[in-house]
């Protein structure tokens, strides 16, 4: 799939817009985001314009999975960051403001004041949580 001309991630790609590079191999781009978390925090991209994480070339999955890591060590030796947090977002309602796949890794601190948090809920028993399972697997299935 080529880059999209209204991506600002391909525009970053393109060398249209600047980055702060930390990683680059023939699949995946990483820099500093421009918006941190926390100082070092990184968002990988792949080199192609891929919109969703369902439907992202198995390829390009694999080399953003295989560097998140080593960019989470690297970021915490750099920053002396005490952990990190790799993640995604997918879709516009789950965060997602640049429809071009991408992960973030974030150095994590104690005192960072970071909350990645959410509510949670509860089903109403046993036979509600396995019927959503059936319905779920029956759709892996297909």
């Amino acid at each position: 799939m080529p880059l999209a001309d209204d991506c600002v991630f391909c525009r970053i790609l393109k060398g249209e817009i600047p980055c702060t590079k930390i990683y680059e191999d023939d699949m995946v781009l990483a820099f500093l985001d421009i918006a941190p978390f926390n100082p070092g925090h990184t968002v990988i991209v792949p080199k192609e314009h891929q919109h969703s994480s369902t439907a992202i070339d198995p390829e390009y999955l694999k080399a953003i999975i295989t560097v998140a890591p080593k960019i989470g060590a690297a970021l915490m030796r750099a920053t002396g960051a005490e952990g990190f947090n790799i993640f995604q977002n997918n879709g516009r309602v789950a965060g997602q403001t640049v429809p071009h796949v991408h992960f973030h890794v974030l150095p994590r601190f104690a005192d960072d004041d970071v909350q990645i948090t959410a509510s949670t809920k509860k089903y109403g028993d046993f036979a509600e949580m396995n019927a959503l399972a059936d319905k779920v697997k029956a759709v892996l299935n297909k």
